[in-house]
């Protein structure tokens, strides 16, 4: 995340107890310090205030976790996100006014688990527990016709929100515009709904 946040522009400074850590992240971020957020001195050194925003990814330490995330509100720090891995340390960090609690690891299993029950077919992004984002392949019936003579909405209670094609993303396809066979579709819907296509894309195959 410290090296994706560099390589986006923004400045970045990573803190942690672990020296072999800041040695290996030292090289890719603005700054990199080794210091305990136990120790409020060292904190108090580092001047919070001048920050946009604050991660905190100390997940395994409940009270690191909560004494990071009350020095960052203290010093005003507008946006604030901190890791969890279960709902009591999510509510504690939320109750201390965390704007956004994140379970990676639960995050994870749910998107294998998806991956795992649609056959690995396509990525899909969870939106909730019964839609997703997926990419489905171009079915056979569907190769040469446009999106109106498809009446994918009508005919299976999903949204093309894109269509991939050759590299590209065409957001908000033509109505008209035949479609190709190397098109890989972008769909909104019911989890159930879009295993089905996909378990159809994957008889074809076959």
């Amino acid at each position: 995340m410290a090296k994706q946040l560099e390589a986006n522009g923004c400045r970045v400074l990573a803190i942690d107890k672990n020296e072999n850590r800041i040695g290996q992240i030292a090289d890719y971020v603005t700054l990199a310090m080794c210091v305990d957020v136990k120790n409020e001195d060292a904190l108090e050194e580092l001047g919070g205030r001048n920050f946009d925003g604050a991660i905190i990814s100390i997940g395994h330490s409940l009270d690191a976790s909560v004494l990071a995330a009350i020095w960052a509100k203290e010093q005003g720090i507008k946006q604030i996100i901190a890791k969890a891995y279960d709902d009591m340390q999510g509510k504690i960090l939320t109750k201390i006014g965390v704007d956004e609690i994140v379970y990676p690891e639960r995050e994870m299993g749910v998107h294998l688990a998806n991956n795992l029950a649609f056959n690995n077919l396509f990525d899909a992004i969870e939106l909730t527990q019964e839609y997703s984002i997926a990419d489905v392949g171009t079915l056979d019936s569907w190769a040469g016709k446009s999106l109106k003579e498809l009446k994918i909405r009508e005919k299976y209670g999903v949204n093309v929100i894109a269509i991939k094609r050759s590299g590209a993303l065409i957001i908000n396809p033509p109505a008209d515009e035949p479609t190709k066979k190397s098109d890989v579709f972008v769909l909104l819907g019911l989890n159930n709904t879009l295993k089905k296509i996909a378990n159809a894309f994957s008889s074809q195959k076959k």
